[in-house]
């Protein structure tokens, strides 16, 4: 089995990436499950500068994308919710919807980058608050700029233990080795897989344990193969996740990280 943690839907930041894409590359590349957050729930674009208004929508709206994809595929997919704190707040539409479809929302999703805005930002306090009312992992973009820098994840799941923080990339653009030193000073804090080179993972296992990652691939970012090439056909970090990590550190350590963790951490219902 594999479950991706890290799946994404929408038309947003010069990306397409809609629902159907999303099951087709599951199927071609063997995929159970998909936990996905739309993209269109960025505030800030890829260099920093406010989306206009005009290209927004809101968390809600976002949301409802998201559930409506889960709906109609309650064996293949579940929710991430992507918040939009720069922007705007908790609200009772917003709580409501979350109470209400607790049986496909699965976590929350915060993009540091894209919101300019840090976990340990008192913006995100009211969302955290909600997290742990709901009891919803976190997950959170790293890497990129200083809000989304680790340090801000650590900091704020040391500020809520109850509440269980995935450093989604262990710092993109990074060599990961902060990120994963992080690790181990925090039970509740894990790491993705997501565009990290196996070999940073295969150190963070050996350091901590593989029950602190999660498999994670940002599909269908690349397009449909996401999974095994980019669009100009150089291959991608994942084949070496399903072909050779098993042999290197040994089957059970392999299905904690590709879906034994993912089921624990989340709350999934196989």
């Amino acid at each position: 089995m594999i479950i991706d943690t890290h799946v994404h839907i929408g038309e947003m930041l010069g990306f397409d990436m809609p629902e159907q894409m999303v099951l087709d590359s599951m199927k071609k590349y063997n995929i159970d499950y998909s936990l996905v957050s739309n993209i269109q729930a960025a505030e800030y674009d890829s260099d920093l500068n406010i989306i206009p208004t005009e290209q927004q929508i809101s968390q809600t709206e976002s949301l409802e994308r998201s559930l409506k994809f889960a709906r109609e595929n309650p064996d293949k997919i579940g929710v991430f919710h992507w918040i939009k704190p720069a922007f705007e707040k908790v609200d009772d539409k917003l709580e409501n919807m979350i109470k209400d479809n607790l049986d496909v929302i699965h976590g929350i999703k915060v993009h540091p980058y894209h919101s300019k805005t840090a976990l340990d930002d008192p913006k995100l306090e009211p969302y955290l608050q909600l997290a742990e009312k709901y009891n919803l992992p976190v997950a959170a973009h790293t890497g990129g700029c200083e809000e989304a820098n680790s340090i801000h994840v650590y900091n704020a799941a040391i500020k809520h233990p109850n509440i269980n923080f995935v450093m989604v990339h262990l710092g993109l653009g990074t060599d990961n080795k902060e990120s994963i030193e992080l690790l181990g000073k925090a039970d509740n804090l894990y790491g993705d897989t997501t565009w990290v080179p196996m070999e940073h993972i295969i150190d963070a296992v050996n350091k901590f344990g593989s029950e602190k990652i999660l498999f994670g691939s940002d599909n269908p970012i690349d397009g449909l193969d996401t999974y095994h090439n980019n669009p100009k056909g150089d291959i991608s970090i994942y084949p070496a996740y399903f072909n050779d990590l098993k042999g290197i550190i040994g089957e059970k350590n392999y299905n904690n990280i590709m879906y034994r963790n993912a089921i624990k951490l989340f709350n999934l219902k196989f």
